[in-house]
């Protein structure tokens, strides 16, 4: 699964904003709490250590911190009503959240990625590590585990593009962990140089990440369309609205986590304009209830004849 992988079922009941930035809140502050504790931890058991890798997955985990605190900073602003200079609100201070998690991770890959190569143009200076760097790299590796579980369930649930990258920041975190371990295994094998390469390996994961995030992102505030399957089953609820007889055009793109959509629906061409504006709304109404549509534009054409207002304009010779 990645950011953009959420699925919408008709059938499904939306989250309100309140609802969703409560969930956001609340798993985002557990994440806060156990990256404190490992930062805190492996920056401290790898400068005892001697242990690069360590040291490296601590500012990892740092960043995780730094993190938490831009997503709850988004979370908050994204839940800002509307106003003039919004007219839609302020949902994509999530996808630029998003963008900042990718920036911040590139940096902090590349970082690590500068540091290790130092280490490893020096073999000499490599130290060898002490037990305990071991069973701190393997305590951040199922912590980080489970964090990166719960908050995927969380951002699953609340169909959060933000918790889902913060939440694989977090798996990030966890497979570097994993890689630290193999490294100080090999250090204390007799393998020094073991240490610095896994350092390595954890800033190119991290980097690569990052790099992810942030043209995810990017392409999300360039008004990326959401997946085809959540398009047809938009269609699909459009073409159940009693009077809408076919859909074409239906446009969307993303704000935040939400969706501006437009579409033409084709009615009865012996309609009045009442009732085919009547059937507008029934329509719209249906799409806002069963899918996370903040605004939704139609647009009625009659059947059959549904190209008529995108004709070209006819070109007509001035007499002078």
């Amino acid at each position: 699964m990645n950011r953009n992988d959420f699925q919408e079922d008709p059938e499904d009941s939306s989250f309100t904003p309140a609802q969703r930035s409560a969930a956001a809140a609340r798993s985002t502050w557990v994440s806060v709490g156990v990256n404190l504790v490992l930062t805190v931890a492996q920056i401290a058991a790898g400068v005892l250590s001697k242990s690069q890798g360590l040291i490296a997955d601590g500012i990892h985990s740092l960043s995780d911190l730094v993190a938490d605190f831009v997503v709850l900073t988004a979370n908050h602003l994204s839940q800002k009503d509307a106003d003039e200079d919004h007219p839609y609100g302020h949902q994509r201070f999530e996808t630029a959240a998003s963008l900042v998690l990718g920036a911040l991770l590139l940096a902090v890959g590349l970082g690590m990625l500068w540091s290790a190569a130092a280490k490893l143009q020096n073999p000499e200076s490599i130290a060898t590590v002490h037990i305990t760097a071991l069973w701190v790299a393997a305590g951040a590796l199922v912590a980080k585990e489970l964090l990166f579980r719960y908050m995927l369930a969380v951002a699953k649930r609340v169909k959060s593009s933000m918790l889902v990258a913060n939440a694989w920041h977090a798996r990030s975190d966890a497979a570097s962990s994993l890689v630290v371990s193999v490294g100080i295994i090999g250090n204390l094998l007799g393998y020094p140089i073991l240490d610095p390469i896994a350092a390595a390996l954890v800033g190119f994961m991290v980097t690569r990440m990052g790099w992810s995030f942030g043209w995810d992102a990017l392409h999300d505030l360039m008004d990326r369309a959401v997946d085809e399957a959540e398009v047809q089953s938009i269609r699909s609820t459009l073409l159940g609205t009693p009077g809408i007889s076919n859909v074409h055009d239906v446009r969307t793109r993303k704000m935040g986590d939400m969706i501006v959509l437009d579409a033409h629906l084709e009615v009865d061409a012996t309609l009045s304009v009442e009732q085919g504006h009547d059937i507008a709304v029934a329509a719209r109404a249906r799409v806002m209830q069963h899918h996370r549509v903040l605004n939704m534009m139609t647009h009625v054409d009659p059947y059959k004849r549904p190209d008529l207002d995108h004709a070209a304009p006819v070109k007509t010779t001035l007499s002078v």
